[in-house]
């Protein structure tokens, strides 16, 4: 039968309601979710209707189901991890896309939405200094996209030494060294052993977890076979940035493939006052990040990027004969995807950018810094916290008297609900890990989250 549009209404009607409703509760609520998954699932766990049930009265039990058990990573005062909040006009496009219901894999199919996320990988590698003719790829998140650079990447160093990956494997070349800073995040380690690469050579970092290029250069040197360096923009505890034109030129005099993992960190490239944390970036041969991270769209939206766009369709591409293939030289999607099937996760992409325009992306990166600095400063005046980093970006880590008691305090502020900061170990200490990712963020939320950490201290203290 013809699809009714009316047959939506009540339901769509019914979201918004909801969707409206939570948002304006998100900023005052306390962040963390009021029930856990196994109370939770006894609501939503019972036997399968018998017979249907109107769309509306669905809606309506889905948001009074889950309301206890959502974390309102978008307000303000959530710092947890490293996860953003959602853009007004990113949240509208990603709502279009539902709507729209396009797989967004062939030019020829879903020409709007291939427009759409064209512009806004040209608008990318414009804002992040990237070389403009750069293969760019809209996966699920960073690591899928880390994922598909390596991919790349394994391709091209095989292919120097004589071996085509494509047709014959793995089994039976050379063994692919890859070589990593000794505080990389561990979705470099998860993207290498999808790929059968297996684990990486650490090599040692500095107090701020930079690679150390002297480090780099001893462990490169007599190396002959094919190669991968993986750099890192924004460590996940220090926010530091690897010193990329040092370490690019020697991976490069050695005839290694640099990838760079700027889950968050890449975006620093799209601000004036921080691009000194990003020379010589645009030297490697790939990078990988995250939009949901500091652009702020909605989940899920990792974006892969690739310098020689050949060597990525050669690596993720796929044709079939009723797959109907661009024939403008531009190529698909579905080419630098490790997907048959998607979403079109570029579109609020677009929004996002054209809603911010150049200023308004490098003034949301600044402000998040901004506020991170404040938090840190702030934190450093509450008697018993120390701050073990050098704020150069948005990661701040905050250790108390003893691991004991920083446990504690995280513990603490977590149960509070006015923000949440979450714990690790970094450098052999535990911390309170405080990520500034939410374009939300403003002096009200730094000022009521620091009198948390210092009232969670007092408690344990008292």
């Amino acid at each position: 039968m013809s699809v009714r549009r009316d047959a939506y209404d009540d339901a769509l009607a019914r979201a918004h309601e909801h969707a409206k409703a939570w948002l304006d509760t998100v900023g005052t609520r306390r962040v963390g979710p009021r029930e856990p998954a196994d109370v939770l699932r006894e609501g939503f766990a019972v036997a399968l209707p018998e017979g249907p049930t109107a769309a509306s009265d669905v809606v309506d039990l889905l948001a009074e189901l889950a309301e206890p058990g959502l974390m309102a990573i978008g307000s303000g005062r959530f710092f947890g991890w490293v996860m953003g909040g959602t853009l007004p006009a990113a949240l509208a496009a990603d709502w279009l896309v539902s709507a729209w219901d396009q797989n967004a894999a062939m030019r020829y199919a879903t020409p709007a939405c291939v427009a759409a996320e064209e512009a806004a990988a040209a608008w990318l590698l414009d804002l992040l200094g990237l070389p403009a003719a750069s293969g760019v790829g809209f996966v699920t998140g960073c690591t899928m996209a880390s994922f598909a650079c390596l991919a790349a990447a394994r391709t091209a160093v095989l292919a120097r030494v004589g071996c085509d990956v494509a047709r014959d494997g793995l089994a039976g070349g050379p063994a692919v060294r890859v070589l990593v800073g000794a505080e990389r995040h561990d979705s470099i380690d998860l993207a290498l052993r999808y790929l059968g690469l297996g684990a990486p050579t650490a090599v040692e970092a500095d107090s701020q977890g930079r690679i150390r290029v002297d480090a780099l250069e001893g462990a490169l040197s007599g190396t002959d076979g094919p190669t991968i360096v993986c750099l890192q923009a924004g460590n996940l505890h220090s926010g530091a940035f690897d010193p990329m034109s040092e370490a690019i030129e020697v991976a490069h005099a050695n005839g290694a493939w640099v990838h760079v993992d700027g889950a968050f960190g890449l975006w620093a490239a799209a601000a004036p006052a921080l691009r000194e944390l990003t020379v010589g970036l645009a030297g490697a041969d790939s990078w990988a990040t995250d939009a949901h991270k500091t652009l702020n769209v909605p989940y899920d939206c990792g974006i892969a990027i690739v310098a020689d766009p050949a060597t990525m369709r050669g690596s993720l591409g796929v044709h079939t004969s009723y797959v109907i293939a661009d024939d403008t030289g531009a190529g698909d999607p579905i080419d630098r995807v490790p997907e048959l099937s998607r979403r079109a996760r570029g579109v609020p992409v677009w929004a996002a950018l054209r809603s911010l325009g150049r200023s308004g992306t490098a003034e949301l990166v600044d402000r998040l810094v901004r506020h991170a600095r404040s938090l840190a400063t702030e934190l450093e005046r509450v008697e018993g916290v120390t701050v073990l980093n050098d704020v150069v970006y948005t990661q701040v880590c905050v250790a108390f008297e003893d691991d004991e008691t920083t446990r504690a305090v995280t513990e603490r502020v977590i149960a509070d609900g006015t923000a949440w900061m979450s714990g690790s170990r970094w450098q052999g200490r535990q911390v309170l890990r405080i990520s500034v990712s939410n374009w939300s963020t403003d002096e009200r939320d730094v000022r009521r989250s620091v009198d948390a950490v210092a009232r969670a201290l007092a408690e344990v203290r008292g």
